[in-house]
């Protein structure tokens, strides 16, 4: 069976270190920043999957990609239409509106472009005065789609949970490692606009709700349970983009 690219999940102690309640005046990492910790995973382990190479004589091969979905993941019903194309413009610009990055970290920012070569292009955007910080990427270059989550990243994470369709689109979230049950202050949730290119959204809660979740945790609300809406606002955007 052909492995899919991984999407690694960090240790616990390492996820610790890098989703810390942010003290006043320090700019962490953004959330898309925080998926470099895959980057050489993702490259080896794709090409290890057998989409090319280099033979004995130096003549360059090349296999075809894995048959998706695999995994359980869900096949896409209806693709988005020209989905390349839909996506080769600037994530920073196209995946979210300023009303749209208000109602998810309360401020408009600059996005920051971070895109990682063996997946795609990537924004972030953080609010200095809270903490909050929102990440979208497009997954365009592992060729698998939804399918990666599903093979990869469901067996070691803490929650992995389907969604209603968003926007008609197959969505799961997911965070933590596994035996973790939350609630938890950052999540993730990949949307599947076909069977090969998907939108990754993260969420990593401000400093007020990070505090409350730590002291408080049944009073507040977990990032995995606001992360689909901020889902739903990237998927809008793009659509809204795409009629244009």
């Amino acid at each position: 069976m052909i492995r899919l690219a991984p999407r690694a999940v960090p240790s616990r102690r390492r996820q610790r270190r890098a989703f810390p309640v942010h003290d006043a005046g320090h700019t962490p990492p953004t959330a898309v920043t925080r998926r470099s910790l895959v980057l050489v995973i993702v490259a080896a382990a794709f090409l290890a999957a057998g989409c090319g190479g280099v033979a004995a004589e130096g003549k360059r091969w090349w296999k075809p990609f894995p048959a998706v979905p695999v995994a359980g993941a869900p096949k896409v019903p209806n693709p988005l239409p020209d989905a390349r194309s839909v996506l080769a413009g600037d994530p920073c610009t196209d995946s979210m509106t300023p009303e749209r990055l208000v109602a998810a970290i309360g401020v408009v920012v600059p996005g920051k472009r971070e895109d990682l070569a063996p997946l795609g292009p990537a924004c972030g955007w953080f609010n200095r005065d809270t903490g909050g910080a929102i990440g979208v990427s497009y997954t365009l270059n592992t060729h698998v789609g939804i399918s990666g989550v599903y093979e990869n990243t469901r067996p070691q994470s803490g929650v992995f949970r389907e969604l209603p369709p968003v926007r008609g689109f197959p969505a799961v979230i997911y965070s933590g490692s596994k035996g973790d049950t939350g609630p938890f202050a950052f999540c993730q949730a990949t949307v599947a606009l076909t069977d090969r290119i998907s939108l990754d959204i993260s969420l990593s809660l401000g400093t007020s709700k990070s505090v409350s979740l730590r002291t408080q945790k049944s009073k507040i609300a977990d990032a995995c349970e606001l992360v689909p809406q901020i889902a739903d606002m990237a998927v809008q955007s793009l659509l809204e983009h795409a009629r244009r």
